[in-house]
């Protein structure tokens, strides 16, 4: 069976990390989320994949070509209309038999994917999961195992059970989807066909990427099913396990929890490793430097004193010695983060930062939770960041300092 992947879209609730790279490239354990979803697409007896790309495409097609999953991987580019039926409508001519279709932006199993090939009925069947939050999810009713109506993020929904864009469907949709008209917010919606479809419950993990935070259980997840696996470990403590590329190295420091070191990465001297990490390549967590339950992308320093917990951090980002990222409110409330679309609520009592490609901040410059800072910016020495620092920004401030002689008194 064939798998038709959706990976066109622009990921504006991810930025600033998909200014630079498109959703389906952030780092989750180590790997691109797409990468973790091919694999268990595969598991599942999946032997092509046709990928819809868009958005920073070449980024995707240069990171699948050199990367070996066993699988046919053809990819084809979405036009100019949004939203997954027209995604679906460019993989036409590639799919003449019962196919499969996933987001390409969410972390799920393998036997998620296989409960509905094998329950595949009449022309669509949709997997659906029940989920503690439904109004945050599209969510669908059920009745005789057909769906009956659909919800887009109901304040009130009817149902708990969400879609969670795992399709099986026969190539005669294609005539249907054709005939699908724009949605109020300009998209070309493949829900709107599906009443009548019949419905899979299933029980597996699944996490739909749509914020930075996310990332943080889909993490944990991952790390949790992989295979410790060492390197270097020189005169450290290791109380929990390390999963470690190539050239990794952990010298005088202590770990506990679950930990990702990418290729030539190095974690030490002094360093100290606790709850869910995942390290890119080519970093360097240093002396004094305390990293906690977070994501941090290629090329990241941390060499002296820093503390980094619960954030996501991008890649080419350094820290100048003594950098704080504080992660938890003095009231001990969830914390909210300001979207481009309003506030958020995270849900979460500890949350970091997070942190475009190519940012630097000066020694002693401090966050506040839930703050995003953009691509390219630097945050000079001593920088208290309470609010969203936009892209391509210089934040700094101007400090009077005034001199007087040994002995003297100054005016106040």
């Amino acid at each position: 069976m064939k798998a038709v992947i959706l990976a066109a879209g622009d990921g504006i609730r991810l930025r600033p990390f998909t200014e630079t790279r498109p959703k389906v490239l952030l780092q989750v354990a180590g790997k691109p989320i797409l990468y973790h979803l091919l694999a268990e697409a595969k598991k599942a007896g999946i032997k092509e994949a046709i990928i819809v790309v868009r958005h920073l495409k070449d980024q995707i097609i240069e990171y699948f070509s050199k990367t070996d999953l066993g699988l046919k991987i053809t990819f084809v580019e979405q036009g100019k209309d949004n939203g997954t039926g027209a995604a679906l409508i460019c993989a036409e001519k590639y799919v003449k038999e019962t196919f499969l279709v996933l987001a390409g932006d969410s972390v799920l199993e393998a036997g998620t994917i296989k409960s509905v090939i094998d329950g595949h009925k009449g022309k669509t069947t949709l997997a659906l999961k029940k989920v503690k939050n439904p109004q945050d999810y599209g969510t669908a009713s059920v009745s005789s195992g057909k769906i009956t109506s659909f919800e887009e993020k109901s304040k009130k929904p009817k149902s708990d059970l969400a879609n969670i864009s795992v399709y099986c469907m026969e190539p005669t949709m294609f005539d249907e989807i054709k005939k699908i008209k724009k949605s109020p917010r300009g998209e070309y919606e493949v829900v709107d066909i599906f009443v009548g479809a019949s419905a899979v419950v299933v029980n597996g993990y699944w996490k739909d990427i749509g914020y930075p935070w996310d990332l943080f259980d889909a993490n944990e997840f991952l790390l949790s099913k992989m295979d410790t696996l060492h390197e270097h470990i020189e005169n450290s403590t290791i109380d929990g396990k390390v999963i470690m590329e190539k050239g990794a190295k952990i010298i005088n420091s202590y770990v506990e929890g679950y930990a990702y070191i990418g290729e030539n990465t190095v974690i030490g001297p002094n360093a100290y490793l606790r709850g869910c990490n995942s390290i890119g390549k080519n970093c360097a967590i240093g002396s004094g430097t305390t990293v906690k339950s977070s994501i941090l992308f290629d090329n990241v320093h941390a060499k002296h004193l820093t503390y980094i917990g619960d954030s996501v951090i991008g890649s080419n980002v350094n820290f100048g010695s003594g950098t704080q990222i504080a992660n938890y409110r003095f009231d001990g409330k969830e914390i909210p983060v300001l979207t481009e679309k309003g506030w958020v609520n995270t849900g979460r009592k500890k949350l970091g930062v997070f942190v475009g490609d190519n940012t630097k901040f000066g020694v002693l410059s401090c966050t506040m939770p839930g703050k995003f800072i953009g691509t390219n910016c630097w945050i000079h020495s001593g920088i208290v960041v309470n609010k969203n620092v936009p892209s391509n920004t210089n934040v700094f401030t101007r400090q009077p300092i005034e001199f007087a002689k040994m002995g003297e008194t100054q005016d106040e």
